[in-house]
């Protein structure tokens, strides 16, 4: 009878450590498991905006408290480039044999596929700047963009947000195809406060461009961000040299349209410039508001007339390194525009 007690209390305590053991496990991996799912109702496409952006980004200058991990592991590298002569006119019928493309320094151990995608889908990023700086020209910006937004969104195939920034970021109009929609987001916009170019740049090309679904056909689309400012930043926590990283590693091309019409490029011109060459944009000066529209119309232009190539790189390590593109014509006299490289996520 003592034995069969025994026993029994035996039972009955391994049951309960047993139990204990699995309520300490499901405590540990629920957390992981909130990381990795948005909450009921909220989009984890949504870019965060006012208080909820400043936590943001807060929390990027303690890199304990959050980590972005880049899951486009691949060795096929695609590049978007754009062809001109000494005149600017686009050269849109050159064959792959007519360029040379090094990859860190390297040809690349195979091509893909080389083709003009003057139809490819176009996920597009305007990024308005709304600080007090540009106030007293604010009104004929908004008109310039509307009516670029109009000539350049095929709602068929292509999508586009609009963003806000001064020290703050604010998505007036998510990712949509609709025209009217796009052109009440600029609409909306009210200019004041200070200018955080750089943060908008990170975000808008990590939270949304970086994590836009392709859905197309071809599973490829052409990413690009549009930023119009004077680029005299003076609230971003993020720096230009993470903002540039950020647009490259999301295969961003990034164009600007300076607002400062003083005819004398100053810092902020200088920083748009580096930002636009090194995604393989293009930085556009006015010189008076009029020529605003010009500079839209050229981007215009330029997002149908580029070509295309994907490739597999020599010595490809997922290292987390940066890797240099060069992309040369045959014809001297001809200029190609391309990202200057990318990062190889780390594996």
């Amino acid at each position: 009878m003592k034995v069969t007690k025994l026993f029994s209390v035996q039972i009955l305590g391994t049951v309960a450590l047993w139990a204990m053991a699995c309520d300490l496990s499901t405590a540990q991996t629920q957390p992981a498991a909130l990381l990795s799912q948005p909450a009921s109702g909220v989009s984890s496409q949504a870019l965060p905006s006012g208080n909820a952006m400043g936590s943001e980004i807060a929390s990027a200058e303690n890199p304990q408290t959050q980590m972005h991990v880049f899951r486009s592991r691949t060795d096929e590298v695609n590049v978007i480039f754009t062809v001109t002569d000494k005149h600017g006119k686009f050269i849109k019928d050159l064959q792959q044999k007519q360029f040379t493309i090094l990859d860190n320094n390297l040809p690349p151990r195979e091509v893909k596929t080389f083709q003009a995608e003057t139809d490819l889908p176009l996920r597009v990023g305007l990024l308005i700047d709304a600080s007090n700086s540009i106030r007293d020209r604010f009104l004929f910006e908004q008109k310039a963009a509307i009516e670029f937004m109009r000539q350049v969104v095929r709602p068929q195939s292509d999508r586009a947000f609009v963003l806000a920034f001064d020290e703050v970021m604010d998505v007036t109009q998510d990712f949509t195809n609709d025209l009217d929609k796009l052109a009440k987001g600029v609409k909306v916009i009210r200019p004041g406060g200070g200018t955080a170019m750089w943060d908008a740049v990170y975000l808008a090309s990590r939270d949304k461009l970086q994590k836009e679904r392709v859905d197309t056909p071809t599973g490829t689309v052409r990413k690009a961000i549009i930023v119009v400012s004077d680029g005299d930043d003076n609230q971003s926590r993020f720096t230009r040299q993470e903002a540039i990283e950020m647009a490259q590693r999301s295969g961003v091309m990034v164009y600007t349209i300076s607002t400062n019409m003083n005819n004398i490029l100053d810092s902020g011109d200088h920083n748009l410039r580096q930002l636009a060459e090194a995604t393989g944009g293009r930085a556009f000066f006015p010189a008076k508001l009029q020529d605003l529209t010009a500079s839209f119309k050229a981007i215009q232009e330029e997002l149908r007339s580029q070509y295309s190539v994907s490739y597999k790189p020599e010595h490809f390590d997922a290292n987390g390194q940066f890797r240099p593109i060069v992309i040369l014509a045959e014809n001297k006299k001809l200029r190609v525009r391309a990202k200057k490289g990318y990062f190889v996520p780390r594996q």
